[in-house]
């Protein structure tokens, strides 16, 4: 089948991956100029590492990733409230798992198909034709075209969603933080395979060395939907200008900082992913947030097992889509669900909360506590096998 594919991050690139190894004919359309990079690091884990597996680069997602040793909880003076190994982690999860940023495992499947697969830059859908045969997409650069399916890998503001399911504001459910990430050369102080974490009540700091003398920093807030008009960098430097720590000198490296990820933490409850021949995957269809750690694995799962399911299914799409949600969505629901109780972690309201919380990180380095508090991090999925 002709399969358009709207989004060339992590899910339409891996989707496109699967796709073509399967015998169809996927074409990724992406509103950017170029292929994106950037973004918050993630930790990698679970079925989704499993699928990249699958894919065959596995060895490139670990030279991209960190291996990181130690989670640094700091006060205001740089001392330590709480160090957590993340030994942790790997002992529940083995050797599959590594931490990198969104931006670098992105590329690493896109690398699958940049040779093989046509995809459209600089360009984006500007409305969707359905008919008993295929469906007719027109766009805002190019000549419109005839597909088989359509394909929203869109993100969380997806394009494809709103065309054809209607407005955002129908199926966000915002979160009440905000999120903001960027990377600097020659920054200091440097803490390497370690992330430093810093709060004040409903404020989060963290960064990490990265290679090549780079540093990321991730900002996380709870504020009000509405900026009232404020830049992204206004909204930073209002919300913690003041707030202590490395903070003035972090949000001085924003001056000269062009690619600045900022966007809201909200999540997308849809009753249905599909319409016809046109159906959602990642963050377009569920996307559960920053929050729960996980949304970039599961869109490498989503993406797998929908082609899976089209291989099955023999080209029959409504039967593929009906078994892509009957085996994700209720997955899907309990990790919005876990990563709903998170946000307490990353942006607590109160000292006390946080003094709590800096406990419960000590405690994870007592095993039978660690498997305890961690073990809601773990999949409930069994991924399938499928011959592609």
């Amino acid at each position: 089948m002709k399969v358009a594919i709207s989004g060339a991050g992590v899910a339409g690139a891996a989707l496109a991956h699967w796709l073509y190894r399967s015998g169809h004919t996927p074409t990724v359309i992406e509103q950017a100029p170029s292929f994106r990079t950037g973004g918050y690091m993630i930790d990698f884990w679970g079925v989704g590492y499993q699928a990249t597996k699958r894919m065959g680069i596995e060895d490139p997602v670990r030279a991209a990733g960190y291996e990181i040793e130690n989670l640094r909880s700091v006060g205001s003076r740089g001392e330590v409230k709480a160090n957590v190994s993340v030994d942790v982690f790997r002992r529940m999860f083995g050797e599959d798992f590594t931490s990198l940023p969104r931006g670098d495992l992105a590329a690493a499947i896109y690398a699958t198909i940049e040779d093989k697969v046509e995809t459209r830059f600089d360009d984006s859908i500007t409305s969707v034709d359905q008919h008993v045969d295929g469906v007719h997409v027109t766009f805002e650069t190019s000549t419109p075209r005839e597909f088989d399916l359509l394909i929203g890998a869109d993100g969380l503001h997806s394009n494809v969603r709103r065309l054809v399911f209607g407005p955002e504001q129908d199926y966000e459910h915002y979160l009440g933080c905000k999120v903001a990430a960027w990377v600097v050369e020659g920054y200091w102080p440097r803490d390497d395979l370690t992330y430093v974490l810093y709060n004040t009540p409903g404020k989060q700091v963290g960064r990490v060395a990265l290679r090549g003398d780079r540093t990321m920093f991730l900002f996380i807030f709870r504020d009000e939907h509405d900026s009232g008009g404020a830049t992204p960098k206004e909204q930073l430097r209002n919300h913690f200008g003041d707030a202590g720590w490395e903070c003035p000198d972090i949000l001085a490296t924003l001056d000269d900082v062009d690619d600045l990820y900022f966007d809201v933490v909200s999540q997308i409850r849809m009753d249905h992913w599909s319409r016809d021949r046109v159906l959602l995957v990642g963050d377009a269809a569920g996307c559960i947030s920053l929050l729960g750690g996980e949304g970039t694995g599961l869109a490498v799962t989503e993406a797998y097992v929908l082609a899976g399911e089209l291989e099955r299914a023999q080209g029959d799409h409504r039967r593929a889509f009906a078994s892509y949600e009957a085996q994700l969505r209720p997955f899907i629901r309990d990790k919005q669900g876990s990563a709903a109780k998170y946000i307490g972690f990353f942006a607590t309201r109160t000292q006390f909360g946080l003094w709590f919380r800096n406990l419960a990180m000590r405690a994870m380095n007592v095993r039978p506590l660690a498997t305890l508090i961690a073990g809601s991090v773990r999949d409930d999925f069994q991924l399938p096998e499928y011959d592609m």
